[in-house]
């Protein structure tokens, strides 16, 4: 129990430093943190929830806690939606990461280890858009949110493709996970196409 504490609070204090990291040149501390604080909330009261009512929704349910804090964060707060939505996104992957090596050492998962692995080579992924993105000539807009945007539709065809082959994958709800996943790989397409399209 100590060690899966200690783990959650690295974790959390290592999602604000990213989250801050993202934003700090375009807002100020105070408003980074608050608009942080919201969606750790949100991603806290959305896996409690789940934990309490249907365990097997822990990773959509804590999503959509975080969804519902980020979309209060620009409402309150009036930052940008593509630049908070890539600061979550960044922040997250440690969180995922975090989430897959731990169920791994608890439970000696192999699909736990190869999905950390692959979280791993999804960082990679992220630093390699976010710092190439201004370079690639198709995507003619050259704003930020394209890196954000890249990785969360490449990480959930990953997992649509995995529900349909009936990968076993911690947080996977079986059938529904082709559905679900198919549904928010293709609506980050759409906003990375929309993204490319506007003009500074």
């Amino acid at each position: 129990m100590i060690t899966g504490i200690t783990t959650s609070l690295f974790a959390v204090l290592f999602f604000l430093f990213l989250f801050w990291k993202r934003l700090k040149e375009d807002y100020a501390t105070e408003i980074v943190f608050r608009a942080s604080a919201f969606i750790l909330v949100g991603l806290g009261t959305g896996l409690i929830f789940s934990l309490i009512y249907f365990p097997e929704w822990f990773f959509w349910s804590s999503l959509a806690g975080g969804m519902v804090g980020l979309y209060i964060s620009i409402l309150r707060l009036k930052v940008k939606f593509y630049e908070t939505l890539e600061a979550f996104v960044f922040s997250s992957i440690p969180l995922v990461g975090m989430m897959f090596i731990k169920h791994s050492v608890e439970s000696s998962s192999l699909s736990s280890f190869l999905g950390f692995l692959a979280v791993l080579l999804l960082a990679f992924l992220a630093h390699f858009f976010d710092s190439h993105y201004k370079g690639f000539n198709w995507y003619k807009s050259g704003k930020v949110g394209f890196a954000g945007l890249a990785v969360a539709a490449i990480f959930f065809l990953a997992r649509f493709t995995l529900a349909i082959f009936k990968v076993t994958v911690l947080s996977f709800l079986g059938p529904s996970e082709v559905i679900i996943s198919g549904i928010v790989g293709a609506t980050s397409f759409l906003l990375l196409f929309n993204l490319g399209r506007v003009k500074e």
